[in-house]
């Protein structure tokens, strides 16, 4: 059996989930702004930058100074900045071609791939009740298919390759954050790859921005740069497969931004199944903050 994790871990962890939830759905709103009118690279070669060098001025330590961006897991970081730049390509290509309510659809889907990579990956042992909130979920993305399976397009292959990346970015995130506190340093490293892996295609794809876009590409970079940081520290709290459910929450979000800026109007399915996978999710973190026997503890785990 494993130790339930304390209030003042639960909690602060709960609290930047959700304050995530909040900062990428404000930044996934403008991503599907910008993909009816530029390509990808002309808003990741521009946001890209602006989080890593936020990222630079941000990294201080508790004696105010500056903490520099070196990590003691150099190829735990490398899989996460690969995944985090392959995956946001493919997040903006779903945003372009689906409403926000069926990527959510996917979005939901993180808690199970999260569940099945911590296993093998973190060591972290998944327990019944877990797959029970899980499958609950899972069944409630179900309903979250406005036309059914027949509708699947190439927006939704984008989709999951999108979340497969994600998951994958996240528990690496979760890896390191278990060996390294130096947050930042997570947020650092994709996006100055993401900046120079677009910058070599933004030649091809680039059209004029006016000062208004470019404020929305700063004000993207900007949530980015904010839901990044909260949710490397939510991981550093918590095991992914609590964090991943909480994430849910973002479906509130989506549904809001996508009726009041895109006119998107899901049907009862949608909010159907939105209430059931957050149900499920609120029952994993209930499950997690059981009280169960304590363990002998755990070895230190060195860097790498």
């Amino acid at each position: 059996m494993i130790a339930r994790l304390s209030a003042g871990v639960l909690l602060p962890g709960v609290a930047l989930t959700a304050a995530y939830t909040l900062l990428i759905s404000g930044a996934d709103a403008i991503t599907k702004l910008f993909a009816a009118s530029y390509a990808a690279p002309q808003l990741f070669a521009v946001s890209g930058g602006i989080v890593a060098l936020l990222s630079l001025l941000a990294n201080r330590d508790r004696q105010g100074g500056w903490r520099g961006v070196r990590t003691t897991c150099p190829h735990a970081m490398a899989i996460r900045t690969v995944a985090t730049v392959a995956g946001t390509v493919a997040f903006f290509h779903a945003f372009r071609l689906l409403p926000f309510a069926e990527v959510f659809l996917f979005i939901a889907l993180i808690p199970l791939m999260a569940a099945l990579m911590s296993g093998p990956v973190l060591g972290e042992r998944v327990r019944s009740q877990v797959w029970a909130a899980l499958i609950l979920g899972t069944l409630g993305v179900l309903c979250l298919f406005p036309t059914g399976v027949s509708g699947i397009g190439p927006g939704h292959f984008a989709a999951l390759a999108a979340v497969v990346l994600g998951t994958a970015s996240m528990v690496a995130s979760r890896y390191i954050g278990m060996r390294d506190d130096n947050i930042l340093a997570q947020v650092f490293y994709p996006n100055l790859a993401l900046m120079a892996v677009m910058a070599c295609a933004l030649p091809f794809v680039f059209r004029p921005m006016g000062l208004v876009d470019l404020g929305w590409a700063f004000a993207y970079a900007v949530f980015l740069f904010g839901a990044r940081w909260v949710l490397v520290a939510a991981l550093r709290l918590l095991p992914a497969y609590v964090v991943t459910p909480l994430m849910n929450l973002q479906f509130l979000w989506m549904v809001a931004i996508g009726f009041l800026a895109f006119g998107e109007s899901p049907g009862a399915g949608v909010y159907l199944g939105g209430a059931i996978v957050i149900a499920a999710g609120f029952w994993l973190v209930r499950d997690q903050a059981r009280p169960r026997p304590r363990t002998r503890p755990a070895p230190a785990v060195p860097a790498e």
